[in-house]
């Protein structure tokens, strides 16, 4: 492609492929893709992108599609992979000026030079880190800056390679360019911390930019780059000075005012901080351990004491938090049970654990995670009486512990109390001993700082197992406490049913479940939704506990399962009406047919649930899971579900349709309990296996549930089944045998084995097409057991209960192997007889014996001397 006059024309097709107009768009793509492989195109892309006076429009395009080129042409080894040359002219290009003045665009061509440098840097691109490094130094702001931001893609990108060559290559470049990159640092610090004060909001927010992107390749060096960095005097010493620069950055909070923009990038800038750390505590725990103490001290002193008042805030408290639980629960800072096995590096670092966590810092922690941090707060308060349900989404946590402060806080108080539970225990006790009887309802702060001690209490069950008698306390404290109905006591009405539901599979005596039960009961009908939902909740632990008794819950089955319904009908929100449902399915699962008399009015709404859920299928990943409960509990009776749960299975089976990537496991699921429950095959029922050959042409993890689908059906109808589908399913069975694991060849032939013993008669002919491949089997000697046993299955069944059939095969495969027909079946017997220790199991052994048996009223006399053998075979022992 000639530069000159392959410029206009590129440039053309560009702009029309930034068109709205499809017309034009299309066309355009397709030409750029037939350029794609045409030497030359990505130097006039790069001419493109690079000329300052084009519409961004086009330049943004002409940079994505040099960066896609990269990825699929960059390689010596790639098809159509661009030359030597082309790829050093573009090498020497892209780092020519470092000019771009769009930031979206000149963050893409940073990402590109990386993609390039993952390839070729540093053996075909030698140039790149020095050219960088002079290009960083430059007093140009716009230069300063563009070389930086690519500086810092090279470096991450380098750091992530995993090849052990590639890890050398990246160790050298960061033994060479780390003391450059603590300079360079340093230097955009001072000057950040310089302006600062000066009120010239533009200059500290250009200064603090290249701190952060400085910052960012010294994290990557600092981590990645070295063996043994706590050898390294430069490296060390960029991490204890982290804390003194954490300091004076917070302190820096004070003075940016109200500028958002700045702020941002200064909280950023504290987080990356913290981010260091905590990726070098990830990586080097034994190079850490010279900063235990200082990490320990600062986190602390910033998190639990005054000194962090005024300046912290929330995602630095939570990185701060996490710093402690790494230290804390790091397993290479924890010694054998047997000191002398211990390595000298981990008793170092526990000594030096052991030193900070005195009994006056742990109280400390303890008491301020409790009294201070477990404490609702007022946005919480309001979100509770404004959006009960977003209240209790935002209470579980989820995977976000790392990034929310209260999940946080939880996980920290856990693995502290847990690592120092002989200090904690008797200050928790204590604790709960200041807050024993009722609180005054007109006392808000006394009923917060009981339910953040209840919350303690139950975060702490299983390590305060044998100091607190939960029996005695449920009874004499809790229980009366959910019986206080005012509205101000609602906070400890849920959080004592929380507080029961942790403590359940704990230590709770089975002769309080009925007091339990009626409590629930009472409070599934609270006017505050939130310890509604709270309850259902504790309903789930309970009747999921392995101590749960049936008759003693079925006395309070019909309300609790009212009051459940009504609550799933009353919730709005898909999260909550999933947990709802799971309650729900968990109940009936427990109660299984018992549950009859009460489903009528969940059968009924369901339909109504699945419709309103369109748009929402992990809503109806649960109702699907609600409907397997069901079918289940109703057992023959589930086929009045029927005009519902067909065209449910229906969708969710049918890969054409997009929802089954989210329904296909629970659909099928449903499908074979479904089948399990039928009392007799339908129309309907039997429509919906037009299903099941798509299935199996995607030879899924699924494949298991589908041979059992498929065996349902053969046992429920197999003539009709047969009749309809075998000849498809056959042809499917063909192709899987071709391609399948050993156990999957199994799983066919156990289906083929199972129609054939169901329907003799029908099976041999609908699956015929398979019986050669079978007996091809046993004359060559299978030599997998478990698959042998099934061949010797497959055609003792056809021997046994098809002996027409049997002959017209044997004569069909006397004409395949070119013998004769005597011939071949003593083969086959010989073989049989060789491997009838591979049948292990008796019922299949009994049928072999039996088949073979069957062979001696034939007038062939070449069977004679085989007659001892059968019957010693009918009566002796499996080996």
């Amino acid at each position: 492609m000639d530069l000159n006059s392959a410029s206009t024309v590129v440039l053309q097709v560009l702009t029309q492929a930034t068109s709205q107009d499809t017309a034009v768009l299309k066309p355009a793509e397709e030409q750029l893709k037939q350029w794609e492989t045409q030497p030359g195109f990505y130097s006039v892309l790069l001419n493109i992108f690079t000329n300052h006076t084009l519409d961004i429009n086009v330049r943004w395009l002409a940079v994505l599609y040099f960066k896609n080129g990269i990825d699929r042409y960059w390689r010596r080894v790639a098809p159509h992979a661009l030359s030597e040359e082309e790829k050093s002219t573009l090498r020497a290009g892209l780092i020519t000026n470092f000019n771009e003045p769009i930031n979206q665009i000149a963050t893409q061509i940073a990402v590109l030079i990386a993609k390039v440098a993952r390839l070729d840097c540093p053996r075909q691109w030698p140039e790149l880190i020095p050219t960088l490094i002079e290009s960083v130094k430059v007093q140009d702001d716009l230069r300063q800056h563009r070389a930086l931001l690519t500086f810092y893609h090279v470096t991450k990108t380098l750091a992530s390679k995993r090849l052990a060559a590639d890890r050398k290559l990246f160790y050298d470049l960061a033994s060479g360019i780390y003391n450059f990159a603590c300079s360079l640092w340093n230097h955009h610090t001072d000057t950040f911390l310089q302006q600062v004060s000066s009120g010239n909001e533009a200059a500290v927010l250009s200064s603090l930019e290249r701190t952060l992107l400085s910052l960012k390749v010294l994290r990557k060096l600092t981590v990645n780059g070295f063996v043994e960095p706590h050898k390294n005097m430069e490296v060390m010493g960029f991490l204890h000075g982290i804390f003194d620069r954490l300091k004076q950055f917070l302190e820096c909070s004070r003075s940016v005012g109200t500028n958002n923009v700045c702020r941002d990038r200064l909280e950023k800038t504290i987080i990356l901080f913290t981010k260091v750390l905590l990726d070098f505590l990830d990586q080097h725990p034994f190079s850490f351990t010279p900063l235990i103490q200082r990490s320990l001290e600062f986190s602390v002193s910033y998190v639990f004491t005054e000194v962090g008042e005024g300046i912290t805030f929330e995602r630095f408290i939570v990185q701060c938090m996490n710093l402690i639980k790494m230290i804390v629960k790091n397993y290479a800072y924890k010694p054998s049970k047997n000191f002398e096995d211990s390595s000298p590096e981990t008793l170092e670092a526990h000594k030096i654990k052991m030193a900070f966590f005195t009994y006056p810092t742990l109280t400390e922690i303890c008491r301020r995670l409790v009294s201070h941090y477990f404490l609702l707060t007022e946005e919480e308060l309001t979100m509770w009486e404004e959006d009960p349900e977003g209240f209790t989404v935002e209470e579980t946590g989820g995977d976000s512990w790392k990034y929310s402060l209260r999940p946080c806080t939880e996980v920290l108080f856990i693995d502290i109390f847990h690592e120092y539970n002989q200090t904690l225990t008797p200050v928790l006790l204590e604790m709960m001993q200041t807050l024993q009887g009722p609180t005054n309802v007109e006392d808000m702060n006394a009923l917060l700082i009981k339910d953040a001690v209840y919350n303690a209490v139950g975060l702490a069950a299983y390590e305060l197992f044998d100091s607190v008698d939960f029996d005695q306390w449920f009874k004499n404290q809790l229980l009366p406490e959910l019986q206080v109905i005012h509205n101000r006591y609602k906070p400890l009405r849920r959080r004592v049913i929380w507080l029961i539901g942790q403590w359940i599979s704990v230590k709770f005596k089975s002769d309080l479940r009925p007091m339990l039960y009626e409590a629930i009961c009472n409070l599934l009908q609270d006017q505050d939704l939130v310890v509604r939902i709270e309850t259902a909740t504790t309903l789930k632990l309970t009747v999921d506990d392995f101590e749960f008794r049936t008759d003693q819950f079925l006395p309070y089955l019909e309300t609790m399962f009212t009051l459940l319904f009504q609550l799933l009908q009353q919730v709005t929100e898909c999260d909550t009406k999933m947990h709802v449902l799971h309650v729900l399915s968990c109940v009936i699962e427990r109660v299984n047919m018992q549950i009859r008399p009460y489903v009528g009015c969940l059968v009924q709404y369901l339909p109504l649930l699945w419709k309103q859920s369109e748009e929402h299928n992990m809503l109806r990943c649960a109702i699907l899971t609600t409907l397997i409960h069901l079918v289940q509990g109703l057992g023959a009776d589930s086929k009045n579900l029927y005009p519902f749960l067909l065209p449910v299975i229906q969708l969710s089976t049918d890969v054409s349709q997009p929802p089954h990537v989210y329904l296909l496991e629970d659909g099928l699921e449903l499908w074979l309990v479904t089948l399990e429950n039928s009392p007799c095959i339908t129309p309907e029922l039997l429509r919906i296996f037009q299903n099941m050959s798509p299935l199996l042409e995607r030879s899924s993890e699924n494949l298991r549930t589908c041979f059992k689908i498929i065996n349902g059906y053969i046992f429920l109808s197999s003539t009709e089944f047969l009749q309809t589908y075998a000849v498809g399913l056959c042809q499917s069975f063909c192709e899987l045998l071709k391609e399948i694991t050993t156990e999957g060849q199994v799983q066919v032939l156990k289906v083929v084995e199972n129609a054939l013993k169901v329907n003799p008669v029908l099976g041999p002919q609908m699956f015929q097409p398979i019986l050669p491949y079978v007996f091809r089997g046993i004359i060559e000697g299978e030599r997998y057991p478990v698959v042998m046993s099934t061949y010797l299955g497959v055609m003792g069944r056809v021997l046994l209960q098809n002996t027409s059939f049997f002959s017209s095969l044997l004569n069909e495969m006397a004409h395949k192997f070119n013998q004769e027909m005597d011939q071949l079946l003593g083969n086959m017997i010989e073989m049989w007889v060789d491997r009838m220790d591979n049948i292990t199991q008796p019922e299949r052994r009994k049928l072999s014996a039996l088949a073979l048996l069957s062979l001696l009223p034939s007038d062939n006399s070449f069977l004679y001397p085989w007659q001892p053998l059968f019957y010693t075979l009918t009566v002796e022992e499996p080996m």
